[in-house]
C-alpha cells in the first residue's frame, strides 16, 4: 500500500509540474479535475463537430435554394433552356428507341412465336415513341447552332431612278433590323451561358459537400456538356456576326452612294425641267402679247404644252433608261402588234396632228359631223390628243332632225379620215348661206313675191353681206375663189303644187335660226298685204249636186290650189 501511494504521488507531481523555463511552480491537480477537463474537451470537440455539420447543412440548403432560383430564372426568362430540354428529350427518345430495337431483335432471335406478345408490346411502345420523336424533330440538332443564324440577305436592289430610293431605304431598314435581331439573339445566348456558369459553380460546391450524391454528379456533367455546346455555338455565331455586320455596312455604304448619285441626278434634271418650264411660260407670255386672235392663241398654247411634255418625257427617257437602243428595238418589234391593237388610238393621234398642222378645225369653230346617218352640229370646245369636244347648239339640224340640243359630244380625231366633217367657220369666214323656201299659187305674182323676198333679205342681211365680202377678199391668197357674189339670191321653181320661191342670204354661222325667224315673219307679213300673191297650201274642194239643195263645202285635202 505504501508503494502504491508513493507512485501515485510521483505521477501527480509529474503531470502538474511547471516547466522550468516558466519560472513558476505548477500546483498539483487532483484526478477528479483531470477527468473533468478531459470530459470538457470531448464536449467541445462534439460541439465543434455539430457546429460544422450545421454549417455544412446550411450551406447545402443555401446552394440548393440558389440552384432552384437559377433553374426558375432559366425556365422563365430564357427560351434556350426549354429548347435544350426538348433537344435532350429528343436524344433520350432516340436512345429508348434503340434499346427497344435491341430487345425486339433479342426476342426475335429467341423465337418470334414464343415471344409474340412481348414483341407486339415493344413495337407498340416503339411506335408511340416515334410519334413523339416526330413532334420533336426540329430539335434534333444542337439548338444553339441551328436556331441562331442571320437571315439570308436578299438580292440587293440597285438605285437607278428616284422612285427606287424609297425601296433602297426600306431595304437598308430591313437589313438593319435583321442585324439587330441577330445581335439580340447572341446577347441572349451570352446571358444564358452566364447562368449556366453560375449553375456549374453551385453544382461543384454541392458535389464537394455531398460527394456520394450521384444525381448531383449527373446534373453537373449534363450542365457542363450543355455549357460547352452553348460556348461552341457562341464562338461560331460571334464570328458570323462580324462577317454579317461587315456585309450590312458594305450594303449600306453602296446604297447610300447610289442614293446620293440619284439625288444629284434628279436635282440636275429637276433644275433643267424648271428652267424649261420658265422658258415655256416666257414664250406663252410673248405669244399672248403678240397674238390677238383667241383661237390662234389657244392653238399656239396647245402646241407649246405638247412640245414641253414631249421634251420632258424625252429627257426622262434618256436619263433613266440605260439602253435606249434596246428600247427602240423592242418597240420596233412590237410596233406591228401595237398598231393593230391600238389602231384607233394611233389614227386619232395622227388625226390630231393633221388637225393641228393643217388648220382645218380650230377651237371655237362651228362644225357639223355626219356619222352613220346622224348629224351633230355644235361649237368646238377643245381639241385633245384623241378627240374633239363639241357643244351642241340650237341649230336647224337640231330643229329638223335631233330635236334636242345642249349635249357635249366627243368626236374621235380619226373621223377626219373616215367621216364627213363640215366647218361653218373655217379660216376667217364667220358667215354661212341660209335659205327660206315658200310656195305661192300658180296665179300669184311671182315676180313681186321674189322682189319682196330679196328686199327683205337685203334689209336684214346687209351687215353679214359686207362682212363676208371682206372675208372672201382675205381668202383669195389661200384659195382659188371664182364666185364671190355675196348679195342675197332668189330663185323661183315650178313645183307640183305651185311656184316655189327660194331665198338665200348670208347670216351669222352661230345664229342662223334667229335671222331666219326674223326674215320669215317679215316676208309673211308683206305677202299678206298683197292681193295678187297667195300662199299655196294643200287643199281640196268638193262639189255636190246643187239640185238636192246641199251647199258646197270646202274640205282640206292634198295639193290642190284654190279655184278662181
Amino acid at each position: 500500500m505504501r508503494v502504491k501511494l508513493l507512485l501515485l504521488l510521483l505521477l501527480s507531481g509529474f503531470l502538474f509540474a511547471q516547466p522550468k523555463s516558466a519560472g513558476v511552480q505548477q500546483p498539483a491537480v487532483s484526478p477528479q479535475a483531470a477527468k473533468a477537463l478531459e470530459a470538457k474537451q470531448r464536449l467541445d470537440k462534439q460541439k465543434a463537430a455539430e457546429e460544422k455539420q450545421r454549417q455544412r447543412e446550411a450551406k447545402i440548403a443555401r446552394l440548393e435554394n440558389e440552384l432552384r432560383q437559377i433553374d426558375r430564372t432559366m425556365e422563365e426568362e430564357s427560351v434556350w433552356q426549354k429548347i435544350y430540354a426538348n433537344h435532350m428529350t429528343y436524344l433520350e427518345l432516340e436512345k429508348r428507341i434503340e434499346t427497344i430495337d435491341k430487345e425486339i431483335r433479342k426476342y426475335k432471335r429467341r423465337g418470334p412465336s414464343r415471344y409474340r406478345s412481348r414483341i407486339r408490346q415493344l413495337e407498340n411502345k416503339k411506335m408511340q415513341l416515334q410519334e413523339r420523336l416526330g413532334l420533336l424533330k426540329d430539335y434534333r440538332n444542337n439548338p444553339f447552332k441551328s436556331l441562331i443564324k442571320p437571315n439570308e440577305i436578299e438580292k440587293v436592289p440597285s438605285v437607278t431612278n428616284p422612285v427606287a430610293i424609297i425601296g433602297a431605304f426600306s431595304f437598308m431598314k430591313q437589313v438593319t433590323e435583321q442585324l439587330t435581331r441577330f445581335e439580340d439573339e447572341i446577347s441572349d445566348l451570352k446571358s444564358f451561358i452566364g447562368m449556366l456558369e453560375q449553375k456549374v459553380e453551385i453544382l461543384k460546391e454541392m458535389t464537394a459537400l455531398k460527394p456520394q450524391d450521384k444525381a448531383l454528379k449527373r446534373a453537373l456533367a449534363e450542365t457542363l456538356e450543355e455549357m460547352q455546346e452553348a460556348k461552341e455555338a457562341l464562338s461560331l455565331h460571334q464570328t458570323a456576326l462580324v462577317v454579317y455586320r461587315k456585309k450590312v455596312d458594305e450594303i449600306k455604304l453602296r446604297l447610300t452612294d447610289q442614293i446620293k448619285e440619284q439625288a444629284k441626278k434628279a436635282g440636275t434634271i429637276g433644275i433643267s425641267i424648271l428652267t424649261l418650264l420658265i422658258l415655256v411660260l416666257l414664250v406663252k407670255w410673248l405669244v399672248k402679247r403678240t397674238v390677238t386672235d383667241n383661237e390662234r392663241f389657244y392653238m399656239a398654247n396647245k402646241m407649246i404644252n405638247f412640245t414641253f411634255v414631249f421634251v420632258v418625257v424625252t429627257i426622262l427617257l434618256f436619263a433613266y433608261i440605260e439602253n435606249v437602243t434596246y428600247l427602240v428595238t423592242i418597240l420596233g418589234f412590237a410596233s406591228a402588234g401595237i398598231a393593230i391593237a391600238m389602231k384607233d388610238w394611233f389614227m386619232s393621234i395622227l388625226g390630231w396632228m393633221v388637225i393641228m398642222t393643217g388648220g382645218a378645225i380650230h377651237v371655237g369653230d362651228r362644225i357639223r359631223v355626219d356619222k352613220d346617218g346622224k348629224l351633230y352640229v355644235g361649237d368646238v370646245l377643245d381639241i385633245s390628243l384623241l378627240r374633239i369636244t363639241l357643244l351642241e347648239d340650237i341649230t336647224l339640224t337640231t330643229y329638223k332632225h335631233n330635236r334636242r340640243a345642249g349635249r357635249v359630244i366627243f368626236i374621235p380625231n380619226n373621223y377626219v379620215f373616215t367621216d364627213m366633217i363640215a366647218n361653218y367657220t373655217h379660216a376667217t369666214l364667220k358667215t354661212v348661206w341660209d335659205g327660206i323656201d315658200f310656195t305661192i299659187t300658180f296665179n300669184s305674182n311671182h315676180k313681186k313675191a321674189a322682189h319682196i323676198a330679196r328686199e327683205t333679205a337685203k334689209k336684214y342681211a346687209k351687215g353679214y353681206t359686207d362682212i363676208t365680202r371682206k372675208q372672201l377678199n382675205k381668202l383669195r391668197a389661200r384659195y382659188s375663189l371664182k364666185n364671190t357674189n355675196v348679195e342675197p339670191r332668189v330663185y323661183t321653181f315650178i313645183e307640183e303644187n305651185g311656184i316655189r320661191v327660194s331665198l338665200w342670204y348670208l347670216t351669222n354661222a352661230y345664229a342662223t335660226l334667229t335671222l331666219r325667224s326674223t326674215i320669215s315673219a317679215e316676208i309673211l307679213d308683206l305677202i299678206k298685204e298683197e292681193e295678187d300673191i297667195v300662199i299655196a297650201y294643200p287643199s281640196q274642194h268638193i262639189y255636190i249636186d246643187r239640185a238636192k239643195g246641199k251647199p258646197t263645202l270646202p274640205v282640206l285635202g292634198d295639193g290642190m290650189e284654190e279655184p278662181s
